[in-house]
């Protein structure tokens, strides 16, 4: 064990700090334990060197005779952990479900088979695990069905890391992935853990970092029962963390989508202004005219396995994708609703081959994350309608299954998005929208929106709007 935790030091680029020591100290010991139903959780801070250790881990890995499967919970924070770890990183959804058909003849989704052997499978932003999943193929949850993935196959274990401080999964109070109680005692496995706390690059800096850590300690203090405390920003001498104000926000604007539509993103706290940031971005920045035009960028909302091939890299358009436009054809109102043939690039995955497909315009606008219950009874009606000739259910619901208007994507623009559509992903500038906010409004959850909002970007945030009680040092006259 000791050779193995000087290995993985080894391969630290820089000088390791005590935390990193002692969680390497205690990943050594997670993977020389006999106990077969064993995992291991790695919680950690913006900036304290999670995704360094866990590179680390991986080029060790050979050395140690261990293979590792690199795996998180959207198509974007995949990227993020590929480009950070130097290996290819894919999705859960992706790794764990794979489509058949049952004896109707109906496509459906199950849990695939664990192939793999002595591979330690690692899991990266694991707070956006949760307890609800829309592909999950039964009343199991997508962690649930994770933990039944590699439990499946010979001498594999499961490893997940993630921040604490980050938004939980949407309904739920904290992240059940990273609660090492819950843990243990919804999936029976001996969890070791660590946590890294002592940020590597600290200090004015890096202001982004230097302020999400303060915000963190607010976050703490909070858990611990004190009361909200302001101010909750030190950004004087900063260069990467700024004030904005809405005088301004058009010229920072241009300049931040100078490089491309994928440089910047606007974080809101709710859909009603994420899409009035989208338009004013596409009409008065990018000069769209269309509803929807080649070259913009959108989000999907809601999983569709239907215009993908099973065998492609990407497996299907997973909820968070975000594909780039490259043609709009033919437009239709069908159903009472809207649609339009597009060619979309996956934005991801940048090796594979653009996509046909039917896009539905009404989630473009629509306050709700995706088609509510209402909207989607009422596409099923309208399309059902269309098959009244067929005689039997199971006949009108394999024709509604193949209908590619029922299986239309559901997208948003992906230039203002909520904070849990931008979780697990990075843009080199993010505008932070304050909206609006009262001092009773400054709780826990608001922290952890807030801190969650801030470190997705790499270069600069600008914070839009906020009020001068939220900063250390007034704003200058």
């Amino acid at each position: 064990m000791e050779r193995a935790v000087r290995y993985i030091l080894s391969h630290l680029p820089h000088h390791p700090t005590a935390g990193q020591q002692n969680a390497c100290r205690a990943v050594a010991e997670f993977l020389y334990d006999p106990d077969p139903a064993s995992a291991f959780v790695l919680k950690g801070y913006a900036g304290t060197g999670k995704t360094t250790l866990v590179g680390a881990l991986i080029r060790s890995a050979p050395a140690l005779g261990l293979k590792t499967v690199l795996l998180a919970p959207t198509g974007r924070a995949a990227k993020v952990l590929s480009s950070l770890s130097g290996r290819k990183a894919g999705t859960i959804h992706k790794k764990i479900y794979q489509t058949a058909t049952d004896g109707s003849g109906a496509l459906r989704v199950v849990r695939a088979p664990n192939k793999h052997s002595y591979t330690l499978f690692i899991v990266d932003e694991a707070s956006m695990i949760g307890l609800a999943d829309e592909l999950s193929p039964s009343s199991r949850s997508l962690l649930d069905d994770l933990v039944g993935y590699v439990a499946g196959g010979s001498h594999c274990r499961l490893m997940l890391i993630g921040d604490s401080a980050q938004l939980p999964p949407v309904g739920a109070p904290e992240s059940p992935a990273l609660d090492i109680d819950f843990l243990q005692a919804a999936t029976g496995l001996k969890v070791r853990t660590a946590e890294l706390t002592e940020v590597v690059r600290q200090g004015k800096s890096s202001g982004i970092l230097y302020n999400a850590t303060l915000l963190r300690s607010r976050i703490a203090a909070l858990a611990e029962g004190e009361a909200p405390q302001l101010p909750l920003f030190d950004i004087e001498g900063c260069d990467d963390i700024v004030r904005l104000s809405g005088a301004d926000l058009e010229e920072t604007l241009n300049r931040a989508y100078g490089p491309g539509p994928e440089s910047a993103a606007i974080v809101t706290r709710s859909n009603k202004r994420a899409n009035l940031f989208n338009q004013e971005v596409r009409n008065r920045i990018l000069c769209r005219e269309e509803e929807v035009n080649a070259g913009d960028y959108l989000m999907v909302v809601r999983n569709n396995y239907y215009w993908l091939e099973p065998d492609s890299e990407i497996g299907f358009a997973a909820n968070g994708d975000i594909v780039e436009v490259m043609a709009v054809r033919h437009r239709r109102q069908l159903y009472g609703f809207h649609f339009a043939d597009a060619a979309l690039r996956f934005v991801d995955y940048p090796e594979s081959p653009a996509i046909d497909c039917k896009l539905l315009l009404e989630t473009l606008h629509s306050e709700s994350p995706s088609l509510t219950r209402q909207e989607s009874q009422r596409l099923f009606d309208g399309v059902m309608a269309d098959f009244a000739d067929l005689h039997s259910k199971a006949d009108r619901m394999a024709a509604l299954r193949q209908s590619p208007y029922f299986n239309a994507l559901q997208v948003k623009f992906a230039y203002a998005l909520t904070c849990h559509k931008t979780q697990g992903g990075q843009w080199d500038t993010v505008v932070v929208d304050q909206g609006c906010l009262t001092d009773d409004m400054v709780d826990r959850d608001y922290l952890r929106w807030l801190y969650t909002a801030v470190t997705r970007a790499t270069r600069k945030v600008y914070l839009l709007n906020f009020a001068d009680r939220f900063f250390s040092t007034p704003a200058a006259q």
